[in-house]
């Protein structure tokens, strides 16, 4: 059995002349909580809807468990996913959905449902439609979860929820993962979000990928460099590294470095630590997208 959860090789999708998504090659290791970072445009989405097999690839391949998603009765069981915007029928009640769920799912814990339900107060018994945003966010994760899935993806669940509602939600994801072990791919461009509960990240921005990893080991292979205003050529590095991104003024110069080596001790240099939000953003940033995606493969 493949440890893998998802993988795609030159993933392609197209919409008229456009790419959504193009050359996309990634792993998502099983057991992981992944965030999946890009702007607007990106192809979050696009890659979501590919996995759960509701597009077919115009290029490459995408596997779950190591099969085709597509038609697959056996792999779609295994997956849970909340749309970006939780549909839910509305005049349907949480108790309503609870039983369609059983009679639509071979592997179905409804009892899973109305406890996750009745410990956030949610009422079973109003229409979904009446609820609040984040009540029917919560729901939606209830009932995808109420599958008992293996790999769970959330398209910017939380999008639309208020501060205090997303961090609720992300609160009762993190409790239901911990119960069950599932594989969770969560699509925000929120940084902060992701931050909070994830341990796995893979950029996107302009339909390819920009960085993948365990965020731990990601953290750990970057710096940011503060030192005179240098040619790149010229940059203290030793063994094999890249620099991500870089900025100048007339006297300084600032570089996020990715390198599994030594930096070399150079007191005209300062060193710092990156967060994840410096991490994002310098991957969406970097103006060379060639680089960029040479710099990602680095690890691969």
């Amino acid at each position: 059995m493949t440890n893998m959860a998802l993988e795609t090789d030159a993933l392609g999708k197209r919409y008229g002349r456009t790419w959504a998504l193009q050359e996309c090659s990634l792993h998502l290791p099983a057991g992981r909580i992944a965030g999946l970072a890009g702007p607007n445009g990106a192809g979050k989405s696009t890659l979501l809807h590919l996995a759960v097999g509701l597009l077919r690839p115009d290029a490459g391949q995408v596997r779950v468990f190591g099969q085709d998603p597509r038609n697959n009765t056996a792999v779609l069981r295994e997956i849970g996913f909340v749309a970006q915007d939780t549909p839910l029928y509305r005049d349907f009640t949480a108790a309503d959905l609870i039983t369609l769920g059983g009679k639509l799912n071979s592997r179905w814990d409804a009892a899973f449902a109305r406890e996750r339900i009745g410990q956030l107060d949610i009422p079973l018994k109003k229409p979904v439609g009446k609820l609040s945003g984040g009540q029917r966010a919560q729901v939606a994760l209830a009932l995808a979860m109420a599958k008992r899935p293996r790999l769970l993806l959330l398209d910017e669940p939380v999008a639309a929820l208020d501060p205090l509602a997303r961090r609720e939600f992300m609160q009762a994801l993190m409790g239901v993962v911990a119960e069950s072990g599932t594989t969770v791919l969560l699509s925000s461009h929120l940084v902060a979000d992701l931050e909070r509960v994830c341990d796995y990240l893979i950029v996107l921005q302009k339909a390819q990928v920009r960085l993948v990893g365990s965020i731990d080991e990601l953290l750990d292979e970057h710096r940011t460099l503060v030192g005179p205003r240098t040619e790149p050529g010229a940059v203290p590095l030793e063994g094999p590294a890249q620099i991500v991104n870089a900025s100048h003024t007339d006297r300084q110069s600032t570089l996020l470095v990715r390198t599994k080596g030594r930096l070399v001790d150079d007191p005209a240099w300062t060193r710092h630590e990156v967060t994840l939000e410096d991490l994002v953003l310098a991957y969406l940033h970097t103006a060379d997208a060639r680089a960029a995606r040479t710099v990602a493969e680095v690890t691969a």
